[in-house]
């Protein structure tokens, strides 16, 4: 699976300009085309539209988007919990044209704060060698490189897999693998 985040790239625009109103939201089925364009543009990948529901599906808390005044998805953060204990950012991307207003860092805490709720104890994801901006990011979220994943991505990049613990919430309930939040 392919997990990256925002672009490298410049980001467009001045980082004090003023920020629209976002609110997050759970995914729908109409995002799709909006989801995918973001995907094609930050993350470089092309993805077959069923496999956005397929994957947000088993944990629909997990799959955050954020949406502009007209409700079309500006970013999101697609997250599974497909192993023990773990939560994982499998697609995480927010369209150039919202970057530097605060919308990643609002999806990676909500994302994290979910993960605790479920009691989970740590999150991973995977990120291009080449995004500096996204490790930097991600270093601010105290995530750090666990591992190289040699030809990783479908172009053939290397990436690093970063891991974050979590202090899970105390009484809440095992994270089991068929739980759901």
């Amino acid at each position: 699976m392919i997990c990256i985040a925002e672009s490298a790239a410049a980001p467009e625009g001045p980082p004090d300009a003023p920020r629209p109103p976002v609110a997050l939201r759970g995914f729908v089925s109409a995002d799709v085309p909006a989801i995918a364009g973001i995907v094609a543009e930050a993350l470089r990948e092309r993805y077959d539209p069923s496999l956005y529901e397929a994957l947000g599906a088993p944990w629909p808390d997990g799959f955050l988007v954020a949406a502009g005044p007209d409700g079309a998805p500006v970013g999101f953060l697609l997250g599974v919990h497909q192993r023990e204990g773990e939560g994982r950012v499998l697609m995480f991307a927010v369209d150039r044209r919202f970057r530097r207003q605060g919308i990643g860092e609002l999806l990676m805490r909500t994302f994290l704060q979910r993960c605790v709720q479920r009691g989970l104890a740590r999150a991973t994801l995977e990120v291009r060698v080449s995004n500096a901006t996204a490790i930097r990011f991600y270093t601010r979220f105290r995530y750090s490189v666990a591992d190289l994943l040699r030809g990783y991505y479908s172009d053939g990049e290397d990436g690093y897999q970063m891991v974050r613990e979590l202090r899970p919430v105390p009484g809440a309930p095992p994270a089991g693998p068929g739980r759901e939040s």
